[in-house]
């Protein structure tokens, strides 16, 4: 990969949102994009960053300070006072660490910044450098939000029925959550649409999805905005095509306990359920009674992460160890997916878990909780037919009885087979595009090819 005319790499930061979520694909991302020859220094909070201990030492890994750099927002009053103090000193924080890469003789070519920090570009803009928008939920999502910042949609909501371009019609119950709470949590709807605020003055703006997932809809999206490129799905590539080697998994994490993986060893083929709901959710004690009679009374066996600060909500008789089953705090989610001993996934729908079990081909049960997961849903069982939907009582509460069903359902129905058979299909997909010639492969090469074009007759000082 060639160099610019200082004889030095293309240098891009990449600043990330402090969520496991957001963290995943963006180092991902890093990794692809150091692979193509570029200079990588990734940043995220001086907090989130204590636990980054696997990031490839082939790039670099840069704090700024949010305002609680010994708590994270757990120290701050609540959340929207985190974000309020964050947005107020992140700004010059970021303009500072850019300054001092360029002293140290690391000049900043290009920030590749989170959607949830708008403030990033017009840094970007100051230092006359290249601002990339990551947007790391996908276009149906994004364009709930759009239409909202547009003033097309109002809240509350005053429809049944939403028809926006490129998508199948959503019921009131397939729209993300955070429409619903504004009232309680302003902050949170505020931030999802507020990245767009200014994002049609970026200069590219990356998505962490397949064209092929969503053509209607990201056609709609480059027409209105010209940069925009999809470029995931954004997993290690040991679980897409093997591209590189040492690519295996995210290295966000400290854990590193796999007894899961010695668990499944002995299982057979396709006949493991395997449940979370990822690294946010709190889900009802309610609801975590009736999920833990119904795996313990399906005909399947079990594997099921519950986050230490959950295990409480556990009915007391119920066992966390056995032939059956196994309830453990933390699993390696991809190395469980790829084991021929998953036959389906009960999941949040969160998009990582969504992307990462259609890049697998595991078949979904569908149980969203919060934020974008009520419209994957939307997308899992009735656009893609990946999955099937849980169903809710008056309470909103899948029983125990609704669960067992669901989990016979996929796994020994014709349905589960033709389940199944599309999830193959969507695998070969999502392969596909970030493979040589692939839709996600030619946008992130045209994407490098430009910041070396730049560079190259550009030189940073």
């Amino acid at each position: 990969m060639e160099n610019n005319n200082n004889g030095r790499k293309v240098h891009c930061l990449i600043l990330s949102f402090p969520a496991q979520g957001h963290i995943n694909p963006m180092i991902q991302f890093s990794k692809i994009l150091e692979h193509q020859g570029i200079r990588v220094t990734f940043v995220s909070t001086f907090y989130y960053c204590k636990n980054l201990h696997q990031v490839p030492p082939s790039i670099s890994l840069e704090t700024i300070s949010d305002g609680f750099d010994q708590t994270g927002y757990s120290g701050a009053e609540n959340y929207g006072a985190y974000l309020k103090h964050f947005w107020e000193v992140g700004p010059e924080n970021l303009g500072n660490l850019v300054e001092n890469l360029g002293r140290k003789g690391h000049p900043v070519d290009c920030i590749v910044y989170d959607g949830f920090f708008p403030w990033a570009l017009e840094i970007a803009k100051r230092f006359g450098i290249v601002g990339a928008a990551f947007l790391t939920q996908n276009m149906a999502v994004n364009t709930t939000y759009y239409h909202l910042h547009l003033g097309k949609v109002q809240v509350p909501f005053m429809e049944e029925e939403f028809s926006f371009p490129g998508l199948p019609k959503l019921d009131v119950g397939d729209m993300p959550s955070f429409f619903f709470t504004y009232a309680e949590q302003p902050f949170l709807l505020d931030l999802l649409v507020d990245q767009f605020s200014n994002i049609h003055k970026a200069d590219w703006i990356l998505c962490n999805t397949f064209y092929e997932l969503g053509k209607e809809v990201n056609d709609w999206t480059r027409e209105l905005w010209p940069k925009y490129r999809t470029i995931g799905p954004n997993i290690p590539s040991m679980f897409l095509n093997n591209q590189y080697e040492d690519d295996q998994d995210y290295g966000a994490a400290a854990f590193e306990s796999e007894d899961c993986m010695k668990w499944l060893e002995n299982k057979p083929k396709g006949s493991v359920v395997y449940v979370s709901f990822g690294s946010l959710v709190m889900v009802r004690e309610e609801q975590i009674g009736e999920l833990a009679y119904g795996l313990r009374d399906s005909n399947a066996y079990f594997l099921w992460v519950v986050r230490a600060s959950e295990q409480i909500k556990l009915p007391k008789d119920f066992e966390n160890k056995s032939e059956k089953g196994l309830v453990v705090t933390w699993c390696p989610q991809l190395k469980v997916l790829a084991h021929e001993a998953i036959g389906c996934f009960v999941t949040h729908c969160g998009w990582n878990s969504t992307l990462e079990t259609l890049c697998l081909g595991v078949p979904i049960v569908a149980m969203p909780q919060w934020s974008d997961q009520n419209t994957n849903a939307k997308l899992i069982v009735d656009l893609w037919k990946i999955g099937i939907r849980a169903p809710v009582d008056g309470n909103k509460i899948v029983t125990q009885e609704a669960l067992k069903l669901c989990i016979k359902e996929i796994i020994e129905s014709e349905l589960g087979k033709e389940i199944k058979n599309k999830m193959i299909q969507w695998k070969n997909f999502a392969i596909r595009a970030i493979s040589e010639g692939g839709s996600s492969h030619e946008n992130i090469k045209e994407f490098v090819n430009s910041l070396l074009s730049q560079n190259a007759t550009c030189p940073k000082v």
